[in-house]
Parts: C-alpha cells; sequence; structure tokens
C-alpha cells in the first residue's frame, strides 16, 4: 500500500496515542483500496485517566481535525473515546454526510457471540468506570454476566514497548488473577493486542481472549457496503498524524501496525483546535508563551 498525500475523502481513524494502529491494521486487511488518516493524540496520552470533561474536549479536537483533513467517517478506535465520548461526538458532528463510529457495540456483538454466559472485559479505568460496555452487552443479551477490571498499568508497559518482558507478564497475570470463573476475556484497550500472547499464557484453561479489532473492521466493512459515499474507493494510501513527538511515534508505531510507517506530520493544539505544525519541533528549557 502506497503513502502520499492524502484523497479526497479518506477515512478517519482516531486513538489517543499508538493503540488504534491496531485497528487500522485490520481495516485496512479488510479495505485495502480505501484511503485513511490516522490521528494519534499521543502528546496527550494517555487518556484512561483523565475526567470526562478533558476526554470530551481531547476528543472534540481531534475528530475535528480529521473532518478537516477531508474525512466524512471518524472510526473511533480508542476504548476510552468510544465508552465515554462517543454519543457526545456523533450529536456534535454526525449527520447525513458525515458520521462518527465506535469501537464498543462491535466488541459487545462479538463478546455476546463468544460467550457461555460470563465476559471478562479489562480496559483503562476510564473505560471500565464508564460501564458502557456492559451496558451494551445487556442490550443483547441480559442474562450474561460481564466483570470488569480496570488495568491502568498496561497500556503505559505497552507505549514503552515493554510487552515482552517479565514485569508486562506479571502485571498480566495480576489483573487477570482478579476474574472469576468468565469464560470470555475481552481486550478493551486497543493496546492490549501487544500483549494478547501474556493474556492466552495467564487466562484458565477454557477462557477465550478476544481482540475486538477484527470484528470492529468487518462491522466497518458491513457499514461502508451500504454507505459507500462517505468512504469512496481510493489508492490505499495513508497518511498519520501526531501531536507527541515524530520521531518516537514512527519507531513505536510500527509495532501496532506491523509495517513502517509513512512519514509523521505533527499536529498541535491552536486555540483550541489542533492544526498542522509541519516544521515545529519539541521545544526544551523554559518557554515563554506569547
Amino acid at each position: 500500500m502506497s503513502s502520499s498525500t492524502t484523497s479526497t475523502t479518506p477515512v478517519g481513524v482516531y486513538d489517543s496515542g499508538f493503540g488504534g494502529l491496531t485497528v487500522l491494521r485490520e481495516l485496512r486487511r479488510e479495505l485495502p483500496q480505501l484511503d485513511y488518516v490516522y490521528l494519534g493524540d499521543s502528546g496527550r496520552a494517555p487518556y484512561g485517566g483523565r475526567d470526562v470533561d478533558t476526554v470530551l474536549d481531547f476528543a472534540e479536537q481531534c475528530v475535528e481535525r480529521l473532518f478537516g483533513e477531508g474525512c466524512r467517517v471518524v472510526v473511533v478506535a480508542c476504548h476510552t473515546v468510544s465508552c465515554v465520548a462517543l454519543r457526545h461526538l456523533q450529536q456534535r458532528y454526525g449527520s447525513a454526510e458525515r458520521r462518527v463510529l465506535g469501537v464498543t457495540i462491535p466488541a459487545a456483538e462479538a463478546a455476546v457471540a463468544a460467550t457461555r454466559g460470563h465476559i471478562g472485559f479489562i480496559g483503562t479505568s476510564r473505560t471500565v468506570a464508564s460501564h458502557t460496555f456492559r451496558t451494551e452487552v445487556r442490550k443483547l443479551s441480559a442474562s450474561v454476566q460481564v466483570s470488569e477490571i480496570a488495568a491502568p498499568l498496561l497500556a503505559p508497559l505497552v507505549e514503552e514497548g515493554w510487552e515482552e518482558t517479565d514485569i508486562a507478564r506479571l502485571a498480566v497475570a495480576r489483573y487477570v488473577g482478579q476474574f472469576a470463573e468468565i469464560d470470555t476475556l475481552v481486550l478493551g484497550c486497543t493496546h492490549y493486542p501487544l500483549l494478547e500472547r501474556a493474556f492466552r499464557e495467564v487466562a484458565p484453561a477454557g477462557v477465550q481472549v478476544l481482540n475486538p479489532a477484527p470484528e470492529v473492521a468487518a462491522r466497518f466493512a458491513a457499514w461502508r457496503a451500504r454507505y459507500a459515499a462517505l468512504a469512496p474507493e481510493g489508492a490505499g494510501r495513508l497518511r498519520v498524524l501526531s501531536s507527541g513527538d515524530v520521531t518516537r511515534f514512527a519507531r513505536h508505531g510500527a509495532r501496532f501496525l506491523g509495517e513502517e510507517l509513512p512519514p509523521v506530520e505533527h499536529v498541535g493544539e491552536r486555540r483550541g483546535r489542533l492544526a498542522l505544525c509541519p516544521n515545529e519541533t519539541e521545544p526544551t528549557g523554559q518557554i515563554v508563551r506569547e
């Protein structure tokens, strides 16, 4: 797949940092003919411990930036934003011409289809506190039990590239050990697929570990078949935007996407909006704002 200047109507994919690249990976596998713009708000990550108003503010800025890049549909790949802010984003920006989609409902549907009656859900503190996943499961099946565990340590470990270390395996084991008698374990953070081997190693026998990303991509492909005008065919191009250090984002992002990223473009907050800052580098030392 080539990477160059974006097409007229790319698909926007938004995450608080690197994690959503695991969703983008599945989207490109499912629909390689589309063009994509990925925005990772890594300069302000992680979102999982943020208050609700801050998550809403950041989400608005990122979605507006992607619409400004010509996208007519934005996939919110971040479970925290999808659980906390999706309805707000849909009401604020959604229309016949623009759509905002999330990952929570596809995750719930995949889990209900897989479970024998007791789902475990593991995610960031803010994602779990919202109980949105539990609500969506109960809409599908009132008889299914859902246990939720917050795992605030895991996403930072993956961000540091420590997913293959003993520290990561011990942390995963500590969190998974808090579940009792589940049969399906949903990885409710887009960072966690990089820890999937550790989850499978420590999960009790008979527990299915579920990465929702393939289901998200399949559901998006079905949606796109009905609304092709909002996501028309392109040339498989990819642009990547980051609010953090672009060199670091390119290096670590390759682990999540499974391939090298195109040159990462920097975006920064300017008067409450995210703007492209192509020549900007992170300043050092004491800073005086004008």
